[in-house]
């Protein structure tokens, strides 16, 4: 998810010009061309749309949610994504020839490396690879100790955030991945906190000088403030805290993932969903419900142990994210598993969908089906109708590239948001 963490959702055209997830202005690094994808997706890969701009992190994304239920993945699918590694370790976000070596002016992209390293940790079996990318992911770290979205760029929250989790699931500690000048991701991280009170307090920005959509990027760094992963399970409630959703004053990274949480929780507490500005120009000036980022926004409140504000947000997504699921493709439908997955829901029946029958359905068929689900879909309805509190119903579906003007030009959303089919 993370998301990033970055999400299915609203997570898609960053790498179009090269740019970070959610949005910066793109380093003079990833200038160069990207590839052609063929007329026909490879057998292995999740989705039939253009992989260009997201083929290693929807493939990564499935098949980390399909292993957190339970469900073998074909051989060939992750073969197809092991053999986008380059021989350095990196991975692009996609490159159409894996038979020829990875051309000099390709663009690497740490977002797909740590979501790669992820998956491949999870399934086991691929040590060597995810050794190699885990020691690239090392040799770009930036000297304030974080990442950027392409190697030469300035660390962000995203990028940041999604390298400590693949750190993380590889075996090594975060806060021991030291820069040249001393630094941790940790270091980074607390660069991008907002203090409390004043706008977004409490929130994680983009970058200092590119805020960009602060929800995308809070609820990535909430789950790297934490030290984790993509997969998080519900974590205890911090009894020490007397406020769970208080703003506190705070310098630690701790501090600072409580406080992103606290954020996130005030942002879905009125309507259950975050949203996403409309695109420039657009004829409908109204915002529109985020589902990818509301799914992450679900992961990182557990993690936090708000498991009690994840409730609304999960509801929601439960009586309105079907279309979007269903439109958008593998890593949406992975985002739904993986909300579903942290707050114990059954990802099998959710709000009348069988998310892991959909992600199966878009890919290669798994070696294994997966374990059947422990209660009824009516018993699963009916939890959901308690949760929900009201039966209206709202969708929309989220366009494949969207643009939202900020700071000083024209940024694209990352990856997570495609819409891929």
């Amino acid at each position: 998810m993370t998301t990033v963490r970055r999400s299915a959702a609203t997570l898609a055209a960053s790498a179009v010009l090269g740019m970070a997830i959610t949005s910066a202005a793109a380093p003079a690094a990833i200038a160069a061309p990207v590839p052609t994808p063929s007329a026909v997706p490879p057998s292995g890969l999740y989705g039939t749309g253009d992989p260009t701009h997201d083929g290693v992190w929807r493939q990564s994304l499935a098949l980390l949610a399909q292993d957190t239920v339970g469900v073998k993945p074909a051989a060939k699918a992750v073969g197809w994504l092991t053999g986008q590694q380059c021989d350095s370790g990196a991975f692009p976000s996609y490159r159409a020839d894996a038979t020829k070596p990875c051309d000099a002016k390709l663009p690497l992209d740490s977002n797909a490396s740590a979501v790669a390293v992820q998956a491949l940790a999870a399934l086991g079996g691929q040590d060597a690879t995810v050794n190699k990318t885990v020691g690239w992911l090392k040799s770009v770290q930036n000297a304030d100790g974080g990442w950027s979205y392409n190697p030469g760029g300035a660390s962000d929250s995203n990028s940041t955030s999604i390298v400590i989790g693949a750190l993380a699931a590889a075996g090594a500690k975060p806060d021991e991945v030291k820069s040249k000048g001393g630094k941790t991701p940790y270091d980074a991280l607390l660069t991008f906190a907002r203090p409390c009170g004043g706008k977004d307090g409490g929130a994680f920005v983009f970058q200092p000088k590119q805020p960009g959509m602060v929800a995308d990027s809070t609820a990535a760094a909430v789950l790297g403030a934490s030290g984790k992963g993509l997969v998080v399970t519900a974590g205890a409630k911090d009894a020490k805290r007397a406020n769970g959703t208080a703003c506190e004053k705070s310098t630690t990274v701790e501090g600072a993932a409580h406080n992103g949480a606290a954020y996130l929780a005030t942002a879905l507490a009125k309507t259950g969903h975050l949203n996403t500005p409309p695109m420039p120009g657009a004829t409908d000036p109204a915002e529109k419900p985020d589902f990818g980022n509301t799914a992450d926004a679900v992961v990182a409140l557990a993690a936090q142990g708000l498991g009690d504000e994840a409730k609304k947000p999960l509801a929601w997504l439960r009586q309105n994210s079907a279309a979007w699921a269903k439109e958008s493709g593998p890593a949406a439908y992975a985002q739904l598993i993986l909300a579903a997955h942290a707050v114990g829901a059954d990802p099998k029946s959710f709000g009348g969908m069988d998310l892991v029958a959909g992600l199966n359905a878009t890919g290669p068929a798994p070696e294994k089906p997966a374990a059947s689900a422990d209660r009824s879909a009516k018993e699963s309805e009916n939890a959901e109708n308690a949760d929900s509190g009201s039966g209206a119903g709202v969708w929309w579906i989220v366009g494949a590239f969207f643009v939202a003007s900020i700071g000083a030009g024209i940024l694209l959303s990352g990856r997570r948001r495609n819409q891929q089919r």
